[in-house]
């Protein structure tokens, strides 16, 4: 495929790339072959992959001239039909350029390219959507269907640990996984779920590389905020990791990896969780939009701290976040929303005001029609609260 001294890449991959381009249309089997074959063809291109001499029977033999200047361009094109895939609510369709995407992990070239063209964010997000779904088959009996699942959960989520050994050369590659704690959060569900020990294993490698990152490489433009190690470990504090890797503590792996892992995360989580008091645990948990009840949600905890709920700036940024958590799906995370708001109308000053002046209202008052009961509940008593004074004595039952 790459011809002359200079290796110059042959037109023929453009046939390939019609066949991607046919979109739903295509035939499924022969645009996952033609992507990975495209996607080898194109790989060894690569200075990354690059050697001056092959072994062949025994002796050296020197490697014939690959261009990389006139890979590029088709390199960008897969690259962007890839993530188009990932950007995909159907499983099918993202199966189909599974194979691709594992393929052109290999090249360090082509993994800045996957994270230029926002790859890490869709990635992370089928993980995220692929995760919950296999929470929801948990208990029941996995189909042929379910097993297809899990395999795809191990090829994203090996991927996505694949892309975290650019963390220290990229400021860039550090913020996309920083973007709304969205990795941390599908990583550590999916160690929640735990559908398989592969699985675990790859995230578990995925977030201590997160959690042991650098910046000094690349710390990224001035003025721009500082992303290492220590912002990672702080959204897998609000994600309730800790809590996750204790859980994994007390099984048996036979694996040494897993258990190094677990070691390591379970120390530096430790160690960044004494440093931090309990209102950055909270706005860590409220940012990262991961809900839990807990010590954090509690009347004490309000009294002690309502009036941190006004920021630096004094714009409530927290409680902003806290009434856009009451449209969440997660039906838990949308109760404890209701709780806070409700927590924070009691023990601020003019509280009330603040929450109706932020549209709190409108939003909790469709939840007390809501078919969970818990959810009614929260959303009844938070009402309650704003509207009246001596809420305690309304009826929630």
């Amino acid at each position: 495929f790459y011809v002359g001294k200079e290796g110059i890449l042959v037109d023929q991959w453009k046939a390939l790339l019609r066949v991607l381009n046919k979109g739903g249309k295509g035939d499924a089997f022969a645009q996952t072959g033609a992507s990975l074959c495209l996607a080898l063809i194109l790989v060894t291109a690569c200075p990354s992959q690059q050697s001056s001499a092959k072994i062949v029977d025994g002796k050296p033999v020197k490697a014939r001239p690959t261009s990389y200047a006139s890979a590029v361009e088709p390199l960008e094109a897969l690259t962007t039909w890839i993530v188009s895939q990932l950007k995909s609510s159907s499983g099918t369709t993202v199966a189909l350029a599974i194979p691709a995407m594992t393929a052109t992990m290999t090249a360090t070239e082509a993994r800045a390219m996957f994270a230029s063209s926002g790859g890490v964010k869709y990635l992370s997000r089928q993980l995220r959507s692929g995760g919950r779904k296999q929470s929801a088959k948990k208990n029941v009996e996995q189909s042929k269907t379910g097993s297809a699942s899990v395999q795809q959960l191990y090829e994203l989520t090996f991927c996505l640990w694949t892309m975290t050994y650019e963390l220290n050369s990229s400021y860039s590659i550090r913020a996309d996984f920083a973007k709304d704690g969205l990795a941390v959060g599908a990583l550590t569900d999916l160690i929640t779920i735990a559908p398989r020990e592969k699985v675990v294993r790859v995230a578990l490698s995925a977030l201590r590389n997160l959690a042991t990152c650098t910046s000094d490489v690349d710390p990224g433009p001035a003025g721009a905020p500082r992303i290492d190690g220590q912002v990672f470990l702080t959204d897998m504090i609000a994600c309730r990791l800790m809590k996750q890797i204790e859980n994994l503590r007390q099984r048996q792996f036979t694996d040494p990896d897993i258990i190094d892992d677990v070691d390591v995360l379970n120390k530096l989580l430790h160690a960044n969780y004494k440093e931090m008091s309990r209102w950055e645990v909270y706005k860590n948990e409220v940012e990262s939009g991961h809900l839990q009840w807990g010590t954090c949600h509690t009347e004490a905890f309000f009294k002690e701290n309502a009036r941190m709920m006004e920021g630096t700036d004094g714009d409530f940024r927290l409680l902003k976040v806290l009434i856009a958590l009451l449209s969440s799906k997660d039906e838990e995370v949308a109760s404890i929303a209701c709780h806070d708001i409700g927590e924070f109308v009691r023990y601020y000053p003019n509280g009330r005001a603040i929450a109706k002046r932020l549209g709190a209202k409108e939003l909790v008052m469709p939840l007390i029609e809501h078919d969970n009961v818990d959810l009614q509940r929260h959303a009844l008593q938070c009402v309650s609260k704003i509207m009246v004074q001596h809420w305690e004595f309304v009826k929630t039952g």
